[in-house]
């Protein structure tokens, strides 16, 4: 009996070891699951990539026409109206002369041969808008005096603000892409550049001559798009595949070695464009798995999981 007993207990002893082992490991195949960061991933693509910068430019009238009296009289009509289109030879502005506003028509009733009128017409020097309109009917002016003001429109241009140190990046006859608030894409041309640069920006002034379907408003300030350099095909990655330092002087990303684990391969990078980043080294084989999310905080030879 004494035997049996021991027997029994023996047998407990062993069934409970075994379940004991069997927790343990259930536990550590739980904890080693856990450790593995869930991520998704990426290959590095072939793409065109540009390296651009985006100036103002203010759109302006650069010829503007003053009109004026011809001689001291009454205005007697004016046919215009402050942001009218007026074309080259339309008469504008008719002005009574003093002398005829005060004679009336007393010499053609003497003399109906001498047909005096004392009426001169104004007529406009160029095609454009009214921009300025400074006297109106029945106003007495002087010869010489300022009437109004057309801004030429063959003079619209648009005039972009080009730091001193990106003028290599601009050449006349260059095409530039113009964006105008709202969205309404441009392209003009590059006409000129002005001799002198801004004491304090120290950017000079570029002339872009641009046409569009809709009339433009003097003072519109646009984007300019400049080309720096072009690379029309280029390995990239996604931004946030891309790891750095504090300092941003290193850079990484975590390639997978396996299914299971990736390492850090620091990588020198080029161009940006968008959410895309040129990787110029190393060379990296189209089926190279790039960690692009769940990247953050990982150390070398990280335990990983991929999920879709």
């Amino acid at each position: 009996m004494k035997f049996k007993n021991i027997y029994i207990a023996a047998c407990l002893l062993l069934v409970l070891f075994s379940c004991k082992s069997k927790d343990s490991a259930a536990g550590g195949e739980d904890a080693a699951v856990a450790s593995q960061t869930p991520v998704t991933v990426t290959t590095v693509t072939d793409s065109s990539m540009t390296d651009y910068a985006d100036l103002s430019a203010t759109s302006i009238f650069l010829q503007k026409n003053f009109v004026k009296a011809n001689a001291n009289g009454y205005i007697q009509n004016v046919n215009t109206q402050l942001g009218h289109f007026v074309n080259k030879g339309a008469t504008i502005f008719t002005i009574k002369t003093k002398e005829a506003q005060s004679i009336g028509n007393s010499i053609n009733i003497l003399d109906t041969t001498f047909r005096f009128s004392g009426v001169n017409r104004i007529k406009a020097p160029g095609n454009g808008y009214i921009t300025q309109l400074a006297h109106q009917q029945g106003d007495y002016v002087a010869d010489g005096e300022q009437l109004a003001v057309i801004s030429d429109r063959s003079s619209f241009v648009f005039v972009m603000q080009l730091p001193y140190e990106m003028r290599q990046y601009v050449q006349n006859n260059q095409n530039v892409q113009l964006i105008l608030p709202g969205g309404e894409k441009l392209t003009g041309t590059v006409a000129s550049s002005m001799p002198s640069v801004d004491t304090l920006s120290q950017t000079q002034g570029i002339v872009i001559k641009a046409s569009s379907n809709n009339p433009i408003p003097e003072n519109l300030v646009a984007k300019a798009r400049i080309i720096r350099s072009s690379r029309p095909h280029t390995a990239s990655l996604p931004k946030s595949a891309v790891l750095t330092n504090e300092t941003q002087t290193e850079f990484w990303v975590m390639k997978l070695i396996n299914p299971t684990t990736a390492v850090k391969t620091p990588i020198t990078k080029g161009l940006e464009t968008g959410d895309r980043v040129e990787i110029l080294s190393p060379k990296f084989n189209p089926k190279d798995m790039i960690v692009v999310t769940g990247n953050y905080g990982l150390t070398d030879t990280a335990k990983v999981k991929i999920v879709q």
